[in-house]
């Protein structure tokens, strides 16, 4: 068994444990031992499960075992994964065994991804590293996410579009198919996007239209 904890101990860390202990129920892979959080104090139990102290705890634990970054916001999440400096830490993508993913040989799935139940990824799709897609997305053929970038749940993200990194889309926004949505956008809950969006902004209606540009948005 692979020892494994989480990086954030909010709600969608409780999910993520969650969606180890369904994996486990299928192929038993991990031992699940606790939580990292630099918000809560250490050994305080969270669902039965310890808090084992913080980033600093995480890069000096002694033994091998993985890791999963259970935060939304891509660039807290991309901050945390940067001050990660422990050699013994592993990043495996934990995918739901309910999720529908078409050939293998055509799709690729990068480092850290966490993939819940629901979600459906059909063909010639590139999903890059630190990838999250919440309950119920789906991404169509060809399309290609970059790093960082976070689905809430029940977005559709239609074919051949380009999601560059730490792209943030809000529960069951839409995204037609061949556009781009440049880095470091957020997308807002419900939005219907239908014309590509710049970085470093934030869309949100439908269809979607940009209302806010993050001049200092970590690139």
């Amino acid at each position: 068994m692979i020892k494994i904890a989480i990086f954030g101990a909010g709600g969608f860390g409780r999910e993520v444990h969650s969606l180890i202990e369904q994996i486990n129920e299928i192929n038993p892979t991990y031992e699940f031992i606790g939580y990292f959080d630099d918000g809560i104090e250490n050994g305080k139990l969270i669902n039965d499960y310890p808090i084992l102290g913080g980033i600093n705890e995480l890069n000096h634990y002694s033994e091998d075992f993985s890791i999963a970054i259970a935060l939304g916001d891509p660039t807290i999440k991309r901050k945390v994964i940067e001050k990660i400096t422990n050699p013994k830490v592993n990043f495996p993508s934990l995918i739901h065994p309910g999720v529908l993913i078409g050939n293998s040989k055509f799709n690729n799935i990068g480092k850290g991804c966490i993939i819940c139940a629901g979600v459906i990824i059909t063909v010639n799709t590139t999903i890059k590293d630190f990838v999250i897609l919440n309950l119920s997305c789906t991404v169509g053929h060809d399309t290609i996410i970059g790093d960082y970038s976070s689905f809430m749940p029940s977005v559709n993200i239609s074919g051949e579009v380009i999601i560059e990194n730490s792209v943030y889309v809000g529960t069951g926004a839409k995204i037609i198919n061949q556009l781009t949505i440049g880095e470091n956008t957020i997308v807002g809950a419900g939005a219907v996007v239908s014309k590509s969006l710049p970085a470093n902004c934030t869309a949100v209606g439908v269809p979607a239209k940009v209302i806010k540009i993050h001049e200092g948005r970590l690139l």
